[in-house]
């Protein structure tokens, strides 16, 4: 059984301000990051994880390691497991603009004494990605073993990808794409406008433990159903009647389904800031690998590390067939690129639940030397010459 690893929330904060992608800047900025596994000699054996989008730096629970719900990727962190800590030295942060730690809509406007609030500038995966190689740098790490996330932590790992081709090996991309379409953005909103018309947002100037609590548990129970597939909430739910507390409804006894959810939209509320939660899923929205360069050919030209994208057969907030024709467009331009598909009635989650699959999948990708399989599915072997004539 693998040994409990140690580990603590640590703060880094920059020594001057971070400049942004859409302009400006921010004058003061702490990331929160965990850490597990040591750091090899030349500094070369790191592990950079990156959450979805209400995640946080908590991706392995040293206290419970065999606790799947203790942190978010935590059966596949430690020693022997998908990300070796006998051999990698694993770390993940918070993002920007999150509520875990980091700087965001929550954090003290240094100008102002107040939280930042709906002052806080736009942020982007692109300010994400150049956070965490600020705080990589100042942690004297150069280069990425690997990169790897799920959602928009996969578009992370993509842009670190494009925007540091030298400092990364491999990129490994769970349910993501280069952008995301008008279904994804169209939901989003919906999960926005639900914070923002709730009379207690306050046009984003509400007190700590005073906030949209309403809007973010209906914004939360949209997310939660676009992460699932019609299958998987059929096994799951059904119609059967709530199986746990939930509100009362003039309208006759609720379903499980509806018990859920607002399980669900109530935990969030408990832990996350509304306003992180807007500009979030904003910087989804925008993210397109194509922007500051020519063209997207012209940015996906400039991936030398080896990538793998993993599609979620039955999410159809990321369609695997999105995820594939991303493999797709890198193997045509001679990159290293590998795409397999998860089969799971789990949807997009599928990431954070298939743990023997996705063990397999990390584990055999991290062991595979850089070898240039062109989007073939890792699971498939190659042809042997009898069968390829």
């Amino acid at each position: 059984m693998p040994q409990p690893l140690l580990s603590a929330i640590q703060y880094h904060t920059f020594p001057r301000p971070l400049p942004l992608w859409r302009g400006g800047a921010l004058a003061s900025v702490t990331l929160a990051n965990e850490t597990w596994g040591a750091l090899s000699p030349n500094r070369d054996n790191v592990v950079l994880l990156l959450h979805a989008l209400t995640g946080d730096s908590h991706a392995a629970d040293p206290h419970e390691p065999d606790n799947p719900k203790a942190a978010w990727w935590n059966p596949l962190i430690g020693p022997g497991r998908a990300f070796d800590t006998d051999r990698y030295f694993v770390i993940c942060s918070n993002v920007i603009g999150g509520c875990q730690g980091t700087t965001g809509p929550a954090s003290t406007d240094p100008e102002t004494g107040k939280p930042y609030a709906l002052n806080f500038p736009v942020i982007t995966v692109q300010d994400m990605v150049r956070a965490q190689r600020e705080m990589l740098t100042g942690l004297g790490i150069r280069r990425l073993a690997a990169v790897a996330g799920g959602s928009i932590g996969g578009m992370q790992a993509l842009e670190w990808a494009v925007r540091y081709p030298a400092d990364v090996d491999a990129a490994l991309l769970f349910g993501a794409t280069e952008r995301i379409g008008p279904q994804a953005i169209g939901f989003n909103a919906i999960g926005r406008s639900a914070i923002m018309l709730d009379p207690a947002w306050c046009d984003g100037r509400y007190e700590p433990g005073h906030g949209p609590d309403t809007g973010l548990q209906i914004a939360r129970m949209v997310g939660m159903l676009t992460y699932q597939s019609s299958q998987g909430q059929w096994l799951r739910f059904g119609r059967e009647p709530a199986s746990r507390p939930a509100s009362a409804s003039p309208l006759g006894e609720k379903f499980d389904i509806e018990g859920y959810l607002e399980y669900q939209g109530r935990s969030l509320a408990r832990r996350f800031d509304a306003n992180s939660y807007l500009y979030l899923t904003r910087a989804m929205d925008l993210y397109d690998v194509a922007d500051g360069w020519e063209s997207e050919g012209a940015a996906l030209e400039r991936i030398r590390a080896r990538t793998l994208h993993v599609g979620m057969s039955t999410d159809w907030l990321y369609p695997p067939e999105q995820v594939r024709a991303l493999a797709q467009k890198l193997d045509a331009l001679g990159k290293d690129a590998v795409y397999t598909e998860l089969t799971s009635v789990h949807g997009h989650d599928a990431f954070l639940k298939e743990w023997p699959d996705m063990e397999r999948i990390v584990g055999e990708y991290l062991d595979t030397p850089r070898v240039t399989l062109h989007a073939k599915e890792t699971r498939r072997p190659a042809p042997t010459p009898a069968q390829a004539t």
